[in-house]
């Protein structure tokens, strides 16, 4: 077997990252909540159109944040889709809810809209959808079940910085959407996240929550005269150097999503022809959306043919892997009585998905070995 020389990713820097971490090195102030910290949640603010944007240090953290602020509580439900990663469910386990599994939509992989209604009960607590690839859920038609039942919206928005439904920013379509700068995402900071907050009656509290339980963030502003304990909490702030290196990718995002853009359009381009001749299925994305060209993936005819396919591509080099595995179905999913058959499209998709490099210092040469590759695969 060939050693690999195309990953499936490789984070880069693409401007000041080493000068603005070396700048918080000489100032002193390692800690959260710094200068870099600070441009860093304005940055965002207004990319997403925020009440509030705080930086956490991942995304599972900006989740359980969410979770601490709608007061989750055993006894407690929560929607959201088998197919995504274990935080999603994690976050409000954590609390003591028990996640309600829905399916996903055959075309997007999101969550499929048409099962919320009878996921609903009266221990419904919030719903999560997950912006899958980032390219943004039917919330139209969630948002209307969720005001119908009085019931708050957390994006999960992992993949979905950058992207759009219908003109408005994943991010910006519930009460808190969680982010991700993990270093296999768009930008990235190694490990980090933010929880954006677009209902602004809960921004006082977020910010209580992750200073540990205190008020200490309005001590700092001058609000009180003194600091202490008024809530429940958890260190979630990220030191400035993560923040300084976060800085500096989101500076770059133009590039960085244009490249990707690239990447992305080069493979649906010249895969087109082949994928309808072999029963293999290419991302799908409506069009009133803009993804946010996180990830690209291939629906395989079986199992059998995914996992040749996956051997067949590292047998010259190029890694490419799968994705998740139906949450409902794991030891931990099957404890909340989740049962074979009750997300099918989840089962039959995770089984069939293949997901090829993408990341934005891939080589147009590379790019073109990756297909080259790719179509003298025979499903």
């Amino acid at each position: 077997m060939e050693s690999i020389s195309i990953p499936f990713n490789r984070p880069m820097c693409f401007g000041k990252e080493r000068e603005y971490a070396e700048a918080v090195l000489a100032s002193g102030h390692y800690a959260g909540d710094g200068p870099f910290t600070k441009r860093c949640h304005s940055w965002l603010e207004q990319l997403l159109g925020s009440h509030r944007v705080l930086l956490t240090t991942s995304c599972t953290h900006a989740l359980e944040m969410s979770a601490m602020l709608l007061n989750v509580a055993p006894g407690d439900e929560v929607i959201l889709p088998s197919f995504t990663f274990v935080s999603t469910a994690n976050a409000f386990v954590l609390r003591g809810a028990k996640p309600v599994f829905v399916d996903i939509r055959p075309d997007t992989l999101n969550m499929d809209e048409r099962g919320l209604e009878r996921s609903i009960t009266n221990r419904t607590k919030a719903i999560v959808p997950v912006h899958y690839g980032g390219v943004g859920c039917e919330m139209d038609a969630i948002a209307a079940c969720a005001r119908a039942h009085g019931l708050p919206i957390v994006e999960d928005n992992a993949h979905g910085l950058f992207g759009t439904y219908k003109g408005r920013p994943l991010g910006s379509l519930g009460a808190m959407a969680t982010l991700s700068f993990h270093e296999s995402k768009n930008i990235v900071c190694g490990e980090g996240g933010a929880l954006a907050i677009n209902d602004p009656a809960l921004a006082e509290r977020a910010e209580v929550l992750r200073e540990k339980g205190t008020n200490r963030s309005r001590f700092f502003r001058g609000q009180v005269d003194k600091y202490s304990w008024i809530d429940i909490g958890s260190s979630f702030l990220p030191s400035d150097i993560l923040a300084a290196i976060l800085l500096a990718q989101l500076e770059n995002a133009e590039f960085v999503q244009e490249r990707r853009k690239r990447v992305w359009k080069t493979y649906f381009a010249g895969l087109a022809d082949w994928s309808a001749s072999h029963g293999v299925r290419l991302p799908c994305v409506p069009e009133d959306r803009e993804p946010a060209w996180h990830l690209f993936y291939l629906l395989m005819p079986s199992l059998e043919a995914r996992q040749a396919f996956l051997a067949h591509l590292r047998a010259a080099g190029i890694l490419a892997t799968f994705h998740y595995l139906p949450l409902h179905l794991s030891d931990m999913g099957r404890t909340f009585g989740g049962q074979p058959g009750d997300c099918p499209i989840t089962e039959d998709i995770c089984d069939r998905l293949a997901r090829l490099p993408l990341f934005p210092g891939l080589q147009d040469a590379e790019v073109e070995r990756v297909l080259e590759r790719v179509l003298s695969f025979q499903p």
